[in-house]
């Protein structure tokens, strides 16, 4: 088939293509407003045709759509991305990525931003932190990479290098950061006394076996003499919704735990069961920019069930689930089609959960070591024996 030809199947195609599958994803009962966002499909033809016809050089057909259907999926959330080829047999094969990990979680900012690094990892090893920015990873700039593709580029053989060009604070001053990609380190949940008799629980992760493990740790700080705990979720951006809900039934013994929202009001919930919410203990959350996923649905439902209270920064804002919709040509759409709400029926993708005590991380420059005081844990635990006197 020649590259004019293809051209010309393409630029007809493509807005129909869009059209079904848009439409197939809104359901026969939407109405006019969506029907009448159509109307810029012509628009979107002429500017195809005049590429084509008027570019001052020959235009690379594939080239030209790849951009085009990102640049559609950039007006969604971050979650959501065009696959290529590659990804889309990747996806459909349901192939496992590589063992080998640097322990980062990543969203799309423009570039590609830290969300979670996770405890231990070659990342936090190598002092990256939520909010920098990785301009690059080895040689793919990462302006036009999504956030699923990102965390495919990580992903490589333990042992195996990667460079990552990262961004904090001074665009002008990035840096480079070898990292050595390791298996995951099976600790997710660890454990210790306060000074002051508290009980201290780090989630790193709510991979599967988080909730089991954050059981027993529990147990073995209530018969050490804990009466009061602090649960750490600061930076945790990785594991399984299904983790973050089981871990829930632990502390909340009745009340919603998760609803999931899809379009035309289409809404799933669970509820807790009897014989849940056997952790009593007060508690309260600490919280982050880096809290997302699974670990923003668990504090949602703590708090929202007011088992426990928030304390530091508004979470990630990132609790959606996506779905692969096929194109022609082996192409798709890694779309978000559902996102979890509040108890109270608010948004969590892209708004987070505000904190009952708001206390930001200290801001560290790159290549310092963090301040040897932990002021949102200080924070925490004033916060926690406040809950203990009410």
């Amino acid at each position: 088939m020649s590259s004019k030809t293809r051209w010309l199947i393409v630029l007809i195609s493509t807005p129909l293509v869009i059209l079904a599958t848009v439409g197939g994803l809104l359901g026969a009962s939407q109405t006019t407003p969506q029907q009448q966002s159509f109307k810029d499909l012509p628009v979107f033809q002429d500017v195809l045709s005049l590429i084509m016809s008027s570019y001052v050089e020959k235009v690379d057909v594939d080239k030209v759509m790849e951009g085009a259907m990102r640049g559609l999926t950039e007006g969604l959330d971050a979650s959501s991305a065009y696959l290529t080829p590659d990804e889309v047999a990747a996806v459909r094969a349901n192939t496992p990525p590589p063992a080998g990990d640097v322990g980062l979680v990543v969203s799309r900012q423009f570039y590609l931003r830290v969300v979670g690094v996770r405890d231990g990892s070659p990342a936090a090893r190598a002092g990256l932190r939520t909010g920098d920015f990785i301009r690059a990873i080895g040689d793919t700039p990462t302006r036009e990479v999504s956030s699923f593709e990102g965390m495919r580029l990580l992903r490589g053989a333990p042992g195996s290098k990667v460079d990552l060009l990262v961004i904090r604070g001074n665009a002008a001053d990035p840096h480079t950061v070898t990292l050595v990609r390791e298996a995951p380190a099976p600790a997710l949940v660890t454990s210790k006394r306060l000074p002051g008799g508290e009980g201290y629980l780090r989630v790193a992760s709510f991979a599967p076996g988080a909730a089991a493990a954050m059981r027993q740790q529990m147990d073995a700080l209530r018969q050490g003499g804990a009466t009061a705990a602090v649960i750490d979720l600061r930076g945790t951006a990785d594991g399984t919704i299904d983790e973050g809900i089981a871990a829930a039934r632990l502390f909340v013994a009745s009340g919603t735990l998760a609803t999931l929202a899809e379009r035309n009001n289409k809404k799933t919930t669970v509820q807790a069961n009897a014989g849940d919410g056997a952790i009593t203990l007060p508690i309260v959350l600490l919280v982050s920019n880096g809290t997302a996923n699974a670990a923003e649905i668990f504090a949602a439902a703590l708090s929202g069930n007011h088992r426990a209270d928030l304390v530091g920064e508004p979470t990630a804002g990132i609790a959606a689930v996506q779905r692969l919709v096929t194109l022609p040509e082996n192409r798709g759409l890694w779309l978000t089609y559902g996102r979890y709400l509040t108890v109270d029926g608010k948004a969590i993708h892209e708004h987070g959960l505000p904190p009952t005590v708001a206390v930001e991380e200290p801001t560290v420059a790159f290549g310092e070591a963090p301040p040897t005081t932990d002021e949102p844990l200080a924070k925490a635990v004033e916060r926690l024996r406040a809950r203990k006197t009410v």
